[in-house]
C-alpha cells in the first residue's frame, strides 16, 4: 500500500508542504492522508494566501486533528510513511518525548513505534538547544530529520526549484520515484 501520512504543523514553510502534496498527487497508486493543526490553518492563510480547503483538496483523504480515532492514529493501518511537513519546534518536542495530544502527534507516534519512515521537516533558523537536543532524541527513536536547506548545486532558478529538492529527499526517504528535483552532476 503506497499511502502516505502528511501532516502540516504551524511553522513557517507550509510552500514545501503544498509542493510535496502536488506531486504525490502525480504519483500513481500514492493514496495520501493529510493532518493540519489549528496553527498550520493560519501559517496557510498567511504564506500561501489560500484558504486550508485549497490545501487539503491536493489530499485524497483528510482528517480533523482532534480526531485521535482517525485510520491514521493506529498501528493497523498501513501506511509507506509519514512526512511532518514543516514540522514546528513544539511538534519536533512533543514527537521526541512521545507526547499524542492530537491527531497528527499520534500519528507520528505510531510511526514510530512501528518502525515506519517518520520524516521531520523543520524550517526554524537559528536553532536553540531545546531544540536542537529534540531533534537528536527524535533521531533516536527512529525520525529522519530533513532541514528544510534546500542545496544550490543543481542552480535553482526559481522558488519551486528551491522547494522541489526538499520534495526529492523526502521522497526519496520514502522509496516513491519521480523526478521532482535534478540529482547531483545531473544539473
Amino acid at each position: 500500500m503506497n499511502r502516505v501520512v502528511v501532516g502540516i504543523s504551524g511553522a513557517s514553510g507550509v510552500p514545501y508542504a503544498a509542493d510535496l502534496l502536488e506531486t504525490l498527487r502525480r504519483i500513481e497508486g500514492v493514496e495520501t492522508h493529510l493532518v493540519l493543526t489549528q496553527g498550520a490553518k493560519r501559517v496557510i492563510a498567511e504564506e500561501l494566501g489560500a484558504s486550508p480547503k485549497q490545501l487539503t483538496a491536493l489530499a485524497d483523504v483528510v482528517h480533523d486533528d482532534r480526531d485521535v480515532g482517525a485510520p491514521i492514529a493506529s498501528g493497523s493501518f498501513p501506511t509507506r510513511g509519514m512526512v511532518v511537513i514543516p514540522c514546528s519546534a513544539t511538534t519536533l518536542a512533543k514527537v521526541a518525548h512521545g507526547l499524542a495530544d492530537n491527531l497528527l502527534t499520534r500519528a507520528a507516534y505510531v510511526h514510530l513505534k512501528e518502525r515506519r519512515p517518520l520524516i521531520l521537516v523543520p524550517r526554524e533558523a537559528p536553532l536553540p538547544l531545546p531544540s536542537l537536543r529534540a531533534m537528536v532524541q527524535a533521531a533516536e527513536a527512529g525520525a529522519v530529520i530533513l532541514p528544510a536547506s534546500p542545496g544550490f548545486y543543481h542552480k535553482p532558478q526559481t522558488i519551486p526549484d528551491l522547494l522541489g529538492f526538499i520534495t526529492q529527499r523526502v521522497l526519496d526517504l520514502l522509496g516513491l520515484e519521480y523526478p521532482r528535483s535534478p540529482r547531483w552532476k545531473e544539473a
